[in-house]
């Protein structure tokens, strides 16, 4: 059958999704438990053709894989902890100007240094409300090491399909966990690039309003030229004070996620037949719930 059966930790599978979705662009800084991610990606990525950089510290992370979408490049990060805090603000940044990536954060014991080899989800409402609100955010959380390689792989289609940043939130013990799964052949999971502009390069409009509401995007260096700013702009990238400009850009930026919701919502529910309590649960503790509700 030649199938490709490997036994991978949920870090290294992330890595293959990443790279499976089309990633080939990696900035990072090592923080425990996240570390084999960037360990494996400087591996990995020179066989692919991809760059990878550690950059001085978490903050340059963020930005150095927002650059590295605008040039064209799939474009990916991965922290815990503290170093998630220290991405919040380029995180906004990547949300007003519309910059597709994927920020991985394997989370661990806080608060600040915390318990590095230990799992926490402490972070989830950081990831939803970390940065200064006015936005939307998706994230994606794997229960398991195939999970982990599919989910990855989402994160990249969501985040080039609707023009935005998407989190990944692993915890160390999905992080760490050895588990057998198969990797796919290409082509066996639809792989979504970003929508590139076909209007002559003078007219082109960086964050037009169109039906919608995911402006199409023009690589740096392809001769469409714009400006980004983290300021509130109008559709053609320069700031403004217009409260109609900046309502219209706030509304089109929530909507074109809200409006998509279907699309976007990935659960699995057990048991709901005739349950009087439901019990909500994300990553490691979804198995374990599971179990609980079986013996119980």
């Amino acid at each position: 059958m030649n199938k490709n059966v490997r036994l991978l930790q949920g870090n290294e599978a992330c890595i293959e999704g990443a790279i499976y979705a089309g990633m080939r662009f990696f900035a990072g800084y090592p923080i425990t438990p996240s570390t084999e991610i960037a360990e494996l990606s400087s591996v990995l990525l020179p066989r692919v053709g991809g760059k990878f950089i550690q950059m001085e510290d978490e903050i340059a992370s963020m930005a150095a894989i927002i650059g590295g979408s605008l040039g064209g490049l799939k474009s990916m990060t991965a922290t815990s902890g503290p170093g998630f805090s220290l991405k919040q603000e380029n995180l906004g940044y990547a949300c007003i100007t519309e910059i597709p990536c994927v920020l991985v954060n394997v989370q661990r014991g806080g608060p600040s240094t915390g318990l590095p080899t230990s799992p926490a989800q402490g972070d989830v409402m950081q990831s939803r409300w970390g940065t200064h609100g006015d936005h939307p955010i998706i994230v994606l959380s794997p229960t398991s090491v195939k999970e982990t390689f599919e989910l990855t792989i989402r994160c990249f289609n969501f985040s080039e399909k609707y023009r935005t940043p998407v989190i990944l939130l692993l915890d160390e013990v999905i992080g760490h966990m050895r588990e057998k799964i198969e990797i796919p052949k290409a082509g066996e999971i639809k792989i979504i690039d970003r929508k590139k502009p076909t209007c002559p390069k003078e007219k082109y409009k960086a964050y037009e309003y169109t039906d919608d509401l995911v402006p199409p995007m023009a690589n740096f260096g392809e001769g469409y030229r714009y400006n980004i700013t983290g300021l509130v702009h109008d559709e053609t990238g320069f700031p403004t004070n217009s409260t109609y400009e900046a309502g219209r850009l706030i509304d089109r930026l929530m909507k074109k996620i809200n409006n998509n919701l279907d699309d976007i919502l990935i659960y699995e529910e057990y048991f709901l037949e005739d349950a009087d309590i439901l019990c909500i649960s994300f990553g490691c503790m979804a198995r374990l719930s599971i179990i609980s509700l079986r013996i119980t």
